[in-house]
């Protein structure tokens, strides 16, 4: 997720005055028996006991009642050898109507009992099914609720078009389950299918295969995520869109009367998926399109992957404000490929994309704008540390107890930034950028815990450079609060510049 908006503004007008090979699901499947799974506190579910492995999705968006109605059905391994474990889901206020369960890989079905927990106002309710013991998917007939939490309905008045309503997912942190009953951690990784109805006017874009390039509305799509993904990154529009392709795999959807700013402003798209792939390997989605929402959305962008979705305000005219496209492509290697375990191990995530987004910044725009917005976000981190709790200027949050958005601070971004920026200028770019590529290749596909980033590290970076960075160290960075003493930098004359400017205009 894009950090906060103002800091992509003051870079709009600063600008003006200085004119990222996949593992596979089979592989990811075979060894999800042996998987250890770490407390989190923000799911009930049990992978430890049974494991959701694919989730098919067959969806009516309704419109006039502001629902999806449809059915989820959930293929499963058993974890555990208990044989009488019941599967356990998150949900939030969706209406349930009906389980069943298959024991002949989804041929046939048969009514299973379910319960329904008690609501708690930031989890929300556990789905308690009841398996026959030779079970291996279940089907579970639902709504959402109009006010769902991760669904935004949109009136006409309330598109740029006017004309036509629109309809878009965000699932991050702990939305998933107020739309798809399943296990909503992060570290239960699942592939998708989905087939969505919609009016015949309207288009249906997924984070998956399958996305309609062409003009022509059916109202029926269907779609494929052969990818193990964590809950929070599957994503669903539906709008009057339009696309555009920027180049051989990267392209932008939006409403029919924006496609053209948003094809200019966005035109280097493609120059920032290969200048990422130079330093971190490649790019091992397919094909990286971006979805450019109504004025509504409340995030500068989230990374789903294959559609990344992002706020209009990214059009400024100059290409000022694409930083946005760098980080989000970014997540493509740290967030998609390689995720957080827990929210508290969130950091893993914006830490390390903020990192990318400058080094990609640098790779096409140049040193001096990387080192600008390197300043800006030290700027904006130290003056947010300010008023902040002690416990919340850790990478290691501890979120118990918490809203796991309670974390979305620049703390895991620029903190997390700055520290791996700090190994950077420590052990050398060359031996720092080999580590992190082999990073992504060793945990492709997978969810992580900050002790086993923090194990590969030593393992793959402090034995093999004994005299640089410490143990010690790295605790400082990640588990203590503030900045530490020898956190980097940056440098950048733009700001003065642009000072000596306001300054002049006032006199």
């Amino acid at each position: 997720m894009a950090a906060k908006l103002k800091n992509l503004i003051f870079l709009f007008l600063t600008a003006l005055l200085i004119s990222a090979d996949s593992a596979s699901i089979g592989n990811a499947q075979k060894t999800s028996a042996m998987q250890t799974f770490a407390e989190d506190t923000h799911s009930y579910s049990n992978p430890q006991s049974v494991r959701v492995t694919n989730v098919d999705l067959d969806w009516n968006v309704l419109f006039d009642k502001k629902i999806l109605q449809g059915t989820a059905i959930l293929s499963f391994e058993r974890t555990l050898k208990e044989t009488n474990a019941p599967l356990i889901l998150d949900t939030r206020d969706l209406k349930i109507a009906k389980v069943e369960a298959s024991s002949d890989d989804g041929k046939s079905y048969k009514t299973t009992k379910f319960n329904v927990g008690a609501a708690d106002k930031i989890l929300g309710a556990p789905l308690t099914i009841q398996l026959p013991a030779n079970a291996n998917r279940v089907r579970i007939a639902y709504s959402t609720n109009p006010n769902a939490s991760g669904l935004q309905w949109l009136e006409p008045s309330q598109t740029a078009g006017k004309k036509t309503p629109f309809m878009f997912s965000q699932a991050q942190a702990i939305h998933a389950r107020s739309f798809i009953p399943l296990q909503d951690s992060p570290q239960v990784r699942v592939a998708y299918t989905a087939h969505v109805r919609t009016p015949k006017n309207l288009l249906a874009v997924m984070s998956a295969e399958g996305n309609s390039q062409d003009s022509a509305r059916t109202g029926d799509y269907t779609f494929k995520m052969p990818h193990p993904i964590p809950p929070y990154l599957i994503a669903v529009a539906v709008g009057d869109l339009q696309f555009r392709s920027l180049g051989n795999r990267t392209g932008v959807y939006t409403e029919p009367s924006m496609i053209e700013r948003s094809a200019s402003e966005l035109s280097d798209t493609e120059k920032m998926v290969e200048a990422t792939e130079k330093i971190y390997g490649a790019y091992r989605w397919g094909r990286y399109d971006l979805l450019v929402l109504p004025p509504s959305f409340p995030f500068g962008g989230m990374e789903n992957p294959m559609l990344t979705f992002a706020t209009p305000t990214i059009l400024a005219g100059d290409k000022s404000l694409v930083s946005l496209v760098a980080h989000e492509l970014a997540h493509s290697w740290s967030g998609n490929l390689v995720t957080n375990a827990t929210w508290r191990d969130f950091w893993l995530n914006e830490g390390f994309t903020t990192y990318l987004e400058r080094r990609i910044i640098e790779a096409v725009y140049g040193q001096p704008r990387r080192e600008m917005e390197a300043m800006l976000g030290q700027r904006s981190l130290e003056q947010e540390m300010l008023g902040m709790e002690a416990r919340d200027q850790i990478l290691h949050v501890d979120l118990k107890g918490r809203d796991p958005d309670d974390g979305f601070t620049g703390v895991p971004y620029e903190k997390g930034a700055l520290f791996l920026r700090h190994l950077e200028e420590t052990v050398g770019r060359e031996k720092f950028d080999k580590f992190v590529r082999g990073y992504f290749d060793a945990h492709a596909f997978q969810s992580i815990t900050t002790e086993t980033f923090v194990n590969y590290l030593n393992k793959n970076l402090l034995d093999a450079n004994p005299n640089s960075v410490s143990r010690a160290d790295v605790d400082e960075w990640i588990y203590k609060a503030g900045l530490p003493k020898n956190a980097p930098q940056p440098k950048s004359d733009a700001f003065g510049k642009v000072e000596t400017q306001a300054q002049s205009w006032l006199r």
